[in-house]
């Protein structure tokens, strides 16, 4: 639909196994078939292995990945050749030199206490406690199921130190948000390239 709205066609499909290793037979197939954007769905090793490949034989295109690429670990174990990767995210990677002082002092907090530098993966689990204990709070001292789902139900949570967008619940609304918006691997740190967007 993206592409129909653009006026642009799609180009290519390709695939891999569970478990694999090799994508050379995949990157030949998008290089010869004039892929100008290739989106990955990849976690860590098939990202690494997808665009490593590519950089090697000398295919140049922009990638984008899903949120599952989003993750220090792609360019600390793929190196300089994953400068250039974008990924959908919610949440900024907590580095321990961000520009945020809030975030940054959040990061050093956590090294100080966890002797280990954070990821977006300590993000997450923060912000998912803390949402837990803001509704069981809500719910009040019988915490139960239903008072915890009712309290959840009400609950309207604004953007915080990692830049998550506004998130709310309700009885047919369950995900919170449904906004993403985009990082780019650059010089070996995700950064945050574009604005909140409905997908």
């Amino acid at each position: 639909a993206a592409l129909k709205a653009m006026g642009l066609e799609f180009t290519e499909k390709t695939t891999y196994k569970r478990g694999a290793t090799d994508f050379s037979s995949q990157v030949a197939k998008m290089k010869s078939a004039g892929c100008d954007l290739v989106i990955l769905g990849t976690v860590i090793r098939e990202t690494i292995g997808t665009i490593g490949e590519a950089r090697k034989t000398g295919f140049d295109p922009t990638f984008l990945g899903s949120g599952a690429a989003y993750t220090d670990l792609i360019h600390k174990l793929g190196g300089k050749p994953m400068d250039g990767l974008y990924a959908a995210m919610t949440v900024q990677h907590p580095y321990l030199d961000e520009a945020s002082q809030p975030l940054r002092f959040w990061a050093n907090k956590y090294k100080t206490r966890f002797n280990e530098d954070p990821s977006v993966f300590s993000v997450y689990g923060y912000s998912v406690v803390d949402v837990f204990i803001r509704a069981a709070q809500k719910a009040g001292p019988q915490l139960t199921t239903d008072s915890f789902i009712a309290a959840m139900d009400t609950m309207v949570i604004a953007p915080d130190i990692f830049g998550s967008p506004e998130v709310s619940y309700g009885p047919q609304k369950r995900l919170g948000s449904d906004l993403t918006r985009l990082s780019q691997i650059v010089d070996g740190k995700w950064k945050v390239v574009s604005d909140y967007i409905q997908p």
